[in-house]
């Protein structure tokens, strides 16, 4: 999505792969496939640029454990491009909530979030799924998108401490 922001570039596939980012078939198999098409070479590499920057430096996955085997995602995107904004049905420059965990911890910790923000639904990912994660997008205000992010972290952590308690 970042891409579509910064260059002139549309996202014309991008998919997870089965088992995410640990468990890949290769060395450099990585967690997703996505491939972006422009009117040049050059569009193309801003754009791959500009994606590469943002899942180095903002797109920040979390541990809710010490041997890091329990990984979220609490993410706001303050404006949304072209490509998330199609895929949820929202106007291009909205704000989102990019909720991501494992099944038992993201499912009660989606409930928190739902619960602490004036935001809806706009894309869901029920487990089980490619990646053996729930995922979910929300959107409303910007404030209400930060604070269902850190209710959905806060219930992850929670979740992840205390797991027979759910």
């Amino acid at each position: 999505d970042e891409a579509t922001k910064m260059a002139d570039v549309e996202v014309v596939y991008a998919r997870s792969f089965y088992a995410g980012a640990k468990h890949t078939s290769g060395k450099w198999s990585g967690e997703i496939m996505a491939i972006l098409a422009g009117p040049d070479p050059a569009e193309v590499r801003a754009g791959l640029n500009a994606a590469v920057d943002y899942i180095k430096t903002k797109a920040i996955w979390y541990s809710a454990n010490e041997d890091d085997s329990i990984a979220f995602f609490p993410h706001v995107i303050s404006r949304t491009g072209s490509y998330l904004s199609a895929m949820c049905n929202i106007p291009l420059g909205s704000p989102i909530a990019y909720l991501v965990a494992t099944p038992n911890e993201g499912l009660v910790a989606l409930d928190a979030a739902l619960k602490s923000a004036d935001v809806s639904i706009v894309a869901l990912t029920m487990p089980p799924s490619e990646t053996n994660y729930m995922g979910v997008m929300l959107t409303g205000d910007q404030p209400a998108c930060a604070a269902a992010a850190a209710a959905f972290r806060n219930k992850v952590l929670e979740v992840a401490s205390h797991p027979f308690n759910y």
